[in-house]
């Protein structure tokens, strides 16, 4: 090869693979079992969903240790292809995530904002304020806890040659 057409074939490939390198990839990988459901269709008919797989993800509204396992109250959300959670589309209902174990309330603090992948584990009647609610509960299998402000870095910012910019 001629050597004044290598950095030619170099820089695109090199540009290329740092684009690839920084594209964002699902938390959950191996879901193909997880079903399409949202934490309202749950509501409707929990008992044709009690045993399956679900990747749901949304807002941390309370935390409370119980004597073996933790309960965390969550706002779902609809979750983005990377399984980030949408906060600025509408609610999806609430759900109990429920946790082995004890947990830290800092880690899971309210306002934070998680994805679950999880078993359906049917429903319990709670209360929102003063009104009664169906909560679908879900058996964690993991968890992944946000950052605080993940939602305001979801944007690529890429610049390109001299003045051209993509934010």
């Amino acid at each position: 090869m001629d050597k004044r057409r290598a950095p030619i074939i170099a820089i695109p490939a090199l540009v290329s693979c740092a684009l690839l390198c920084a594209c964002a990839t699902p938390v959950f990988r191996d879901v193909d079992h997880a079903v399409e459901v949202t934490a309202s269709d749950i509501q409707q008919n929990s008992d044709a969903y009690r045993g399956a797989e679900v990747v749901w993800g949304g807002r941390i509204v309370a935390i409370e240790n119980r004597t073996e396992t933790t309960e965390v109250e969550v706002v779902a959300y609809p979750l983005d292809r990377d399984q980030q959670p949408m906060p600025e589309a509408p609610s999806q209902g609430r759900f109990m995530l429920v946790l082995p174990g004890f947990v830290e309330p800092l880690d899971y603090a309210a306002g934070r904002h998680l994805t679950v992948h999880g078993v359906l584990a049917g429903t319990r009647v709670g209360h929102v304020q003063e009104r009664a609610y169906l909560y679908p509960m879900v058996r964690a299998m993991d968890v992944k806890v946000w950052p605080w402000g993940f939602i305001f870095d979801k944007k690529p910012r890429i610049s390109l040659g001299i003045g051209a910019r993509i934010h």
